[in-house]
């Protein structure tokens, strides 16, 4: 009698790593976007209690539905516009640095690997490069590594843009975050105590010496895995940025990123005028809100969820917008682009980029670059 043969399961550490992943960065995405709303809902039951108003009609959450209502949507079809070119920019960006490998893409497939890594972004945080790469790599025949050495260039710009944006907001309305903090934050005393130098200076110490005994380890520590890991990453980022040395037109890079940049600024600017309690607010209002939404969104939770959120409200109590449609305009402006963009674009890259691909899957890969 023929007994078939079993082999024992394989295990999938990978997979249960990517899960635990996601569980905690959705955890920590809702544990931030719940102290958020419970705060701005205690708030607003005390506004309540102020003017009068029964605790039971008193609801934020009726109050955002109330909102997402009345939004006026042609200036969220703008925001969904500015997303389009500023993505259409990181297409043409992509492509001027595979350019000097040898490579010419498909549009349509750099386009929806770009949407495709956002839409993944959502699911588990910092992954959409892999996605991204992988995508291109896959459809377009290159060799995988080749793709992330440019997209770690990408993220560099993204890097410098962002740091210049940061600069340029707070040069502006130094004055509004000076004159805030002044108002509403307790200064510690000018002078620290003697205590706090010494533990200033252990610290500066204890830091200095960990940074000179792993200099003396340097050789034994560069044998830890995590170490080796570290070190890669680092000689891949450098590998990356010195690629930009063979861009072929500089100029158009620089156009770009600049590009890219401005219409993330101008979806901001644009969502201002779709909800009533912001359309009032100036240009440079959209640039902080702006810079700081884009600092709540490097923490790792689901698209920014939360600490998005957060940081928006911060921005606007600057210029005194009440913190309950502060988070109502956090939700706009988080949901157009999170579900009107991302989500809408994720999943026409899943039903498109097969069709796209669908006659060219034999067609022979890219010839690798002459060196």
């Amino acid at each position: 009698m023929h007994t078939a043969s079993s082999s024992p399961p394989t295990k999938r550490p990978f997979a249960w790593r990517k899960a635990v992943q996601l569980v905690l960065f959705l955890t920590l995405g809702s544990l931030i976007l719940w102290l958020v709303y419970r705060h701005q809902a205690q708030a607003y039951e005390a506004q309540c209690a102020l003017e009068g108003i029964p605790l039971e009609q008193c609801s934020l959450m009726q109050k955002i539905a109330t909102d997402f209502r009345h939004v006026h949507y042609g200036w969220i079809g703008l925001v969904l516009f500015a997303f389009l070119i500023s993505n259409l920019s990181r297409y043409l960006r992509w492509q001027m640095l595979l350019e000097p490998m040898g490579y010419r893409i498909n549009p349509l497939n750099g386009f929806f690997s770009i949407m495709l890594g956002y839409f993944a972004n959502l699911g588990f945080p910092r992954i959409g490069e892999v996605v991204r790469a992988g995508t291109l790599a896959r459809y377009e025949r290159i060799p995988v590594e080749r793709v992330m050495g440019t997209i770690v260039v990408d993220r560099a710009l993204d890097f410098v843009s962002l740091f210049f944006v940061l600069v340029l907001a707070f040069a502006l309305e130094f004055d509004t975050i000076f004159q805030f903090l002044r108002t509403h934050v307790a200064w510690p005393a000018a002078q620290a105590t003697a205590s706090q130098a010494t533990w200033w200076w252990i610290g500066l110490l204890g830091l200095a010496a960990t940074g000179i005994v792993a200099w003396r380890r340097r050789r034994r520590l560069l044998q830890w895995p995590l170490v080796q890991k570290v070190a890669t990453l680092a000689k891949g980022f450098g590998d990356g940025i010195k690629s930009i040395e063979q861009v072929q037109r500089p100029f158009w890079l620089i156009v770009h990123s600049l590009n890219i940049w401005l219409m993330y600024y101008l979806m901001t600017w644009l969502a201002f005028f779709s909800f009533d309690p912001t359309s009032h607010l100036p240009p440079v209002a959209a640039l902080l809100v702006f810079v700081f939404g884009s600092l709540g969104i490097v923490v790792p939770s689901p698209g920014g969820m939360g600490s998005y959120h957060a940081m928006v409200i911060a921005a606007l109590a600057l210029y005194e917008v009440s913190g309950n449609d502060a988070f109502s305009f956090a939700n706009i402006l988080f949901f157009s682009i999170n579900i009107g963009c991302n989500v809408l674009f994720g999943l026409l890259a899943l039903l498109f980029l097969p069709l796209i691909n669908k006659t060219s899957q034999n067609r022979p890969a890219h010839a690798s670059p002459t060196s």
